[in-house]
């Protein structure tokens, strides 16, 4: 099967146009386009629109750089500047399309001219310290719009119905059904001559209404979870003080707060910041960052914040920014396909081969038969409405065997799939932005995890520090007995060299806003008896250089009240203490720092480390006259002190690692830290065992050859920077095949998260740039929550494969028994209207049933799927091919010598007997069902009771079966049967339950790789149940 499957090959992330254009080309038997590619990417819309993306950003190019001629060029003077009554009414000075116009023209000159970015703020009546009040919110909605771009409708019901009604199969039996009531009227009357058609007509609605339900309520799932991915939140002062509101709630004048790795959520003009950096390459093109200051204000929408930090004023919301413009464009053509939705194309393509064969085989030997028949009894000239009706209902049974035939269900049983797991995974605080990493976590075998935050709470405590040659532990309210002087130095380094903020809350309560460090520096300070506000009232900063991966270090300069100038650095702990020469003793005097005293240092830094203490030190530089104010100096500083900060480990993450292991995925955990923090963490998670912890500077510059060696080992790499990480990534990808999940927060982690095969970017301390680079954003920043993506990943798999080995068995035995029956006597057993039902129950409620299943726990003691290993196992195949031996046998039987066996006399003896196939073949498919749901477990009934939806779609089935058989035969051809039949047919389909178990204890061969979706070889004794 593999062998034939070579075309629906695509890799799972970032598939090449050429694949995607190929597989698409393999798939020539589709019965229903609009339905089956409904989730498929568009190629032509995706082309066009990438085409169109071009022409804005060369406009936005033009716009941006050469400014007065793209004025004339794009005839940038637009409508009127008219500010409605009732702008004016509620105090505003400035249109929307006025504000709009005075960003994107980009002339500092107008700005300046209505009073710069304080005259703007006036004009739209709002205080740039206190913000927009909530109150006033909902009118500057109605006045300059709400932070919304224009998005295809969402698709109706009535859609979906008449997307499942596109069904070539369906239409030609809607027209056979119209044609058999026309000709049945006049022949045989009312009502009878309508009963055929008319149970057609009847199936096929049931048929359109049951999966047009499901498809809308996928697509319902879909929307759902895309408003959810495209809700950022952003930080904004509003009512006097900082607060979280989503980028959907953001109206103009509302100040927002910027900080690296942010997306600019709306237009505005630049308040305040340091050396913020700006990336608009998303709208421009250009890959060159910008750097906006007080002479350069003007920010747009959609760009990234590369580095430094900064608030705005936003001036311009939704479909009249330049983002919202490019965003109608950017969701065109859809998103790419799954590895499995493609494979599964392939199968239904290769079946569907198949059954065109048997539909037309069937249909040509029943008509020949028939035509034979005629020519026996010298009738052949003579021809009546009836022959007419045979002929028809024929052809019907060969349609019908084609919708039975051609598994159109196959591939949209992922779609089915990936949606309910997509919808568990929310609320169990995983966001899947792409549909592949759902299906391609299931094969993970390595995740490369961060520390803080992921594995640790993130709630972090100043818990000890080291001053002036002691070090001090702090518990609860004592902050350490420090000199006044020392305390002085200290408490100017962690409120002057902060990018965290305290501020009031509603009730007038002190808050700190901040990333977990800084904000456990801050809580010591104010601790410690410090006042944030006065300390930033009476120094002035003059110079920042945020924190970064890269650097591992924070900067300021401050003017200090005398007027000289003074640097504060924080970082990195050996980074920071080799920058010094001098240390502050008790006196808060600078001393020499000799060698020893640095080394004493340094042990104290790897004491506190080894306590799984994350460490920073602070450090100061008076500035002489001499300094050119380009950059801050890098060296000669005095040290402060180190500070241990404890972080502690999440409750379960050990449990969770543990289970990973369990499940055959490593668990290496990259991260910035000391690597004595790194590796006292890594051991109490029990990531850590008998393996290789390294530095990101060692790893860095070791060979091919080494890496080869040592890669296997490594468990921790600590003070890596983000590229250690993509090499790390790429190199267990390439050089030893795996399938590698990465965790990432900052924005230098999107390239690593963009290699891996599934990015997991953290929701809560993750940056815009990484959600945006990532495949899955964990909500909750816990690593224990990878491990359900994990989870669920495994069952989408295993699901789609019982899902697969149910309905290819119904397959072979509705094509073969009514291939085999008109071969030899001449008629179908199973009638349109039976096999349109049979077809309901193998499609969409059998991938209801088994399709979205719930996960077990003994998923993750089984080893992940491997990469290239067969879809369609041999485990399946027997399965397959024993229940529908079986099947055929007993059928068979009953179609040939049913009416002695059962002992059946009368007229109606030959519908009795029909009727009664019928009703054994579903029930041998609903217990079929059953024992689908394990592969090679014998124990099918595990955990059944908690999988509501097989239970219902199983009561549903058997409910309409009995409606269908005994109250509507003149349409279903059935005639109501005895309790015995109903027992008996109940009795044979069981005993597939029994056959089961036999197939199940048939070993493969010997030399049979381990089950790629983990099963282990079957027990013996009492273990095999």
């Amino acid at each position: 099967m593999e062998n034939l499957l070579s075309d629906f090959n695509i890799p799972a992330k970032n598939p090449s146009e050429e694949a995607q254009q190929r597989w698409r080309s393999a798939v020539t038997i589709v019965l229903n386009r609009r339905r089956r590619f409904r989730m498929v990417a568009d190629l032509a819309k995706r082309s066009a629109a990438r085409h169109k993306i071009r022409e804005t950003q060369e406009k936005l190019r033009i716009l941006l750089y050469v400014q007065q001629a793209a004025l004339k060029f794009l005839d940038a003077v637009g409508p009127e500047d008219v500010l409605s009554a009732e702008a004016k009414a509620e105090g505003f000075k400035i249109s929307p399309d006025g504000l709009a116009s005075l960003v994107r023209s980009h002339d500092f000159r107008e700005l300046e001219s209505v009073g710069g970015v304080e005259g703007v703020a006036t004009e739209v009546k709002v205080s740039l310290e206190e913000g927009v009040k909530s109150c006033d919110v909902p009118i500057r909605q109605k006045i300059y719009g709400i932070n919304r771009y224009t998005e295809k409708p969402s698709r109706s019901f009535w859609m979906f119905v008449w997307d499942a009604l596109h069904d070539i199969t369906l239409i030609m039996l809607i027209v056979c059904a119209v044609i058999s009531i026309g000709v049945g009227l006049p022949t045989e009357g009312w009502p009878k001559g309508i009963y055929d058609g008319l149970g057609i007509i009847l199936s096929v609605f049931l048929v359109v209404t049951v999966t047009a339900a499901s498809d809308y309520k996928q697509s319902l799932q879909f929307r759902d979870l895309d408003e959810e991915k495209k809700n950022i939140m952003v930080q904004v002062t509003r009512d006097g003080y900082r607060q979280k509101v989503s980028i959907y709630d953001l109206v103009v004048g509302d100040v927002v707060h910027l900080s690296i790795g942010d997306q600019v959520p709306a237009e505005g003009i630049f308040i305040s910041g340091y050396s913020l950096l700006i990336d608009e390459s998303s709208l421009s093109g250009e890959s060159e960052p910008v750097n906006i200051y007080k002479e350069k204000p003007f920010l747009l929408a959609g760009t990234k914040v590369q580095d430094g930090s900064g608030k705005m004023l936003v001036t311009t919301v939704g479909m009249r920014t330049e983002w919202g413009k490019l965003m109608e464009t950017l969701s065109e053509g859809g998103d790419d396909e799954t590895p499995l939705q493609v494979k599964l194309n392939g199968v239904a393509t290769i079946i569907g081969k198949i059954g065109l064969a048997f539909a037309v085989l069937t249909f040509l030997i029943l008509a020949i038969r028939f035509l034979v028949v005629k020519a026996v009894h010298h009738e052949f000239t003579d021809w009546s409405s009836g022959d007419a009706l045979t002929l028809l209902d024929y052809f019907a049974i060969g349609v019908t065997i084609l919708v039975v035939a051609v598994p159109e269900g196959l591939p949209l049983a992922v779609t089915l799939s990936l949606a309910f797991a997509m919808k568990k995974l929310m609320n169990e605080k995983a966001l899947v932005r792409h549909l592949a990493a759902c299906e391609t976590m299931g094969s993970a075998t390595c995740i490369c995890t961060d520390k803080t935050g992921t594995l640790t709470t993130n709630h972090m405590v100043v818990t000890k520090i080291w001053v002036s040659g002691k070090t001090k532990e702090i518990k609860g309210t004592y902050g350490g007995d420090i000199s006044e002087n020392v305390l002085i130095i200290l408490l100017q380094a962690i409120f002057q060299n902060t990018c965290s903020e305290v501020v009031k809350d509603k009730d007038g309560k002190n808050s700190i806003l901040g990333t977990p460090t800084e904000s456990a520096l801050l809580e010591y300070g104010l601790l410690l008896g410090g006042d944030f506000d006065a300390q930033r009232r009476e120094f002035k900063i003059l110079k920042v250089e945020p924190f970064n991966s890269v650097k591992k270090k924070m900067s300021v300069l401050v003017a200090l009240p005398d007027g000289s100038l003074r640097a504060f650095c924080k970082g990195a702990s050996e980074i920071v203490l080799g920058m010094c020469d001098k240390f502050v003793d008790n006196n808060g005097k600078p001393v020499h720092l000799s060698e020893e005293q640095a080394a004493d240092v340094t042990n104290v830094i790897n004491s506190f480390a080894c306590e799984a203490l994350r460490t920073l030190c602070l450090a100061f530089k008076d500035i002489d006259d001499a300094f050119d104010g380009d950059s801050i100096p890098d060296c000669g500083y005095t040290l402060i002190g180190v500070v241990g900060i404890r972080d502690p480990v999440r409750p379960g993450v050990k449990n969770a690692v543990k289970t990973c292991l369990a499940a055959g995925i490593t668990v290496r955990m990259v991260t910035g830290d000391n690597i004595n923090t790194a590796k006292a963490i890594a051991r109490e998670c029990g990531i850590l065992t008998d393996g290789l912890a390294i530095e990101g500077s060692d790893f860095r510059t070791k060979s091919p050859e080494d890496l080869k060696n040592i890669i296997p080992r490594i468990q921790v790499m600590a003070r890596s920077l983000p590229l250690d990480k993509h090499k790390l990534v790429t190199h267990l990808r390439k050089m030893f095949n795996e399938v590698v999940a990465v965790t990432g927060d900052g924005t230098n982690d999107a390239p690593a998260l963009h290699e891996s095969d599934i990015g997991l970017a953290m929701g809560i301390a993750g940056t815009e740039v990484a959600k945006e680079s990532a495949d899955v954003v964990i909500l909750d920043d816990n690593f224990s929550t990878i491990i359900h993506v994990a989870k669920w990943g495994r069952a989408v798999y295993i699901n789609i494969q019982k899902f697969v080995q149910f309905q290819l068995t119904v397959n072979v035995v509705a094509l073969m028994i009514n291939f085999v029956s008109a071969c030899i006597s001449g008629s179908a057993p199973l009638t349109a209207v039976q096999l349109l039902w049979v077809n309901l129950i193998m499609d969409t409620l059998g991938a209801l049933a088994l399709a979205t299943e719930p996960p077990n726990d003994g998923l993750m003691t089984r080893p992940p799927v491997g990469r290239g290993v067969s879809f369609i196992t041999k485990a399946m195949w027997k399965n397959i091919i024993g229940q529908s031996i079986y099947q055929l046998a007993v059928l068979g039987v009953l179609n040939f010598d049913g009416k002695n066996l059962l002992r059946l006399e009368g007229p109606d003896a030959t519908t009795l007997l029909n009727t009664f196939i019928f009703n054994t073949f579903v029930f041998c498919q609903l217990f079929n069902e059953i024992n689908s749901r394990d592969i090679e477990k014998i124990n099918v009934f595990r955990g059944i009771f908690s999988s509501w939806i097989f239970l219902a779609v199983m009561s549903s089935t058997v409910a309409f079966q009995v409606i269908i058989v005994e109250f509507l035969g003149d349409l279903a051809s059935t005639i109501p049967l005895s309790w015995q039949f109903w027992l008996l047919s109940i009795l044979i389909g069981s005993v597939s339950l029994p056959i089961s178990v036999v197939l199940k204890c048939i070993p493969l061969e010997k030399d049979t790789p381990l089950h790629h979706n983990g099963y282990e070889p079957l027990p013996s004794g009492p273990e095999i149940v």
